[in-house]
């Protein structure tokens, strides 16, 4: 086998038929394998099986009693299984559309990658299979805070979130993966250094079935970031988190000294936001320096940056005090709150952003010039 089709299932009985269908007219005979790995509660094992009696390609179903390890866990029982070094992990639902397989394989053999990710936010992809405009939303906000959380792993890569990838099980050691729930992609981008390249997709309605997303579903997704990255958030929200308490210790001190509580908001958001950006330098994000513009560069954006955010963050406050009666100090705690989670956004994707290969600022070109200049031979 050249090929094995990993395909991880959930009372998915109404699309199977119909995914082999496509798989096997996609694919030529002899070349691939289809894995069935199967947590349903449905006839769904019994379907693949009956299917597998006149399917064009080999087709084999694992039914797993216990979920150990949810999705992720069915992903890597089905790649331990697999004949062949070169996998294909796509769902049951044919919202992963067969007729994209070639295209994964043939990007995997123009060599450069270990893994080939179909992407639903690549250039002339699209994700109109998602049900309405929340889910899109939801979907491109989970996008943007995982790229956040690991901007140098997931340099270049639009869709961490997808579930439609080809990896070479040979170039990535999947050993001591622990999949938590249904990102395994995730998982493997962020734990093992690897070769991407992606492909764009059209992510297709759901033909048959409920989806599985849920609240449940979010809250596992939110424990395996957050278990992912747990460093350098938890670093991001401690320096935050004193920054916070002196920004209210300045509020408190200056409107108990007669100051208006508005004076005392900027006052106290400059100086936390050099603080800020300084324990950022030190402690949160030095391990992504290096690769980053420079250090005027990177605090020029993170002074912008805060001092905008403030901008709207202060009217917000002042609105809270004057129509809900709420405390200086409150206001300011609340609007704090939701204020940590978008700076952190900003900062990993933004401020400590790797550098382009060879991208060089004005300000840097001007001066190797100068240098240039001031080195050449010449006359006096």
């Amino acid at each position: 086998m050249n090929l094995s089709i990993i395909v991880p299932t959930f009372n998915e009985a109404p699309n199977v038929e119909e995914l082999i269908r496509r798989i096997g007219a996609f694919v030529a005979p002899g070349t691939a394998e289809v894995v069935f790995v199967d947590d349903s509660t449905d006839d769904t094992p019994a379907v693949v099986r009956r299917v597998a009696a006149s399917a064009p390609l080999p087709v084999r179903v694992i039914h797993r009693e216990t979920a150990t390890g949810g999705l992720g866990g069915a992903v890597l029982e089905g790649i331990a299984a697999a004949q062949a070094r070169v996998c294909v992990v796509m769902d049951g639902d044919l919202q992963h559309p067969p007729e994209e397989i070639p295209a994964l394989v043939g990007r995997y053999e123009q060599g450069g990658a270990d893994v080939v990710i179909a992407s639903r936010y690549a250039g002339g992809a699209t994700s109109r299979g998602l049900a309405d405009r929340t889910r899109v939303f939801v979907s491109k906000a989970s996008v943007a805070v995982t790229r956040a959380m690991f901007p140098v792993r997931l340099r270049g890569v639009s869709d961490p979130m997808t579930g439609f990838f080809l990896i070479d099980t040979e170039a990535v050691d999947l050993r001591g993966l622990k999949p938590r729930g249904f990102k395994i992609l995730l998982e493997t981008l962020a734990r093992r250094s690897v070769r991407v390249a992606e492909i764009p997709f059209d992510f297709a309605e759901r033909t048959a079935g409920e989806s599985k997303a849920s609240l449940r579903q979010g809250v596992h997704f939110l424990t395996q970031l957050t278990l992912l990255r747990f460093g350098k958030m938890s670093a991001f929200a401690v320096v935050g988190g004193l920054g916070a308490v002196v920004n209210l210790a300045i509020v408190w001190a200056l409107t108990r000294l007669g100051v208006d509580y508005i004076v005392a908001a900027v006052i106290a958001a400059e100086v936390t936001i050099i603080g800020n950006f300084v324990l950022m330098e030190l402690f949160v994000f030095r391990d992504m320096k290096a690769e980053a513009s420079a250090m005027w560069s990177r605090f020029a954006k993170s002074f912008g940056f805060n001092n905008a955010e403030a901008l709207v963050r202060i009217p917000v406050m002042a609105l809270m005090v004057e129509t809900w009666h709420l405390s200086a100090v409150v206001a300011t705690a609340i609007t704090l709150v939701v204020a940590f989670i978008v700076r952190f956004v900003f900062h990993s994707l933004v401020v400590y952003a790797p550098r382009k290969p060879g991208a060089k600022s004005g300000a840097r070109e001007f001066a190797e010039k100068i240098d240039e200049q001031a080195m050449s031979p010449g006359e006096l």
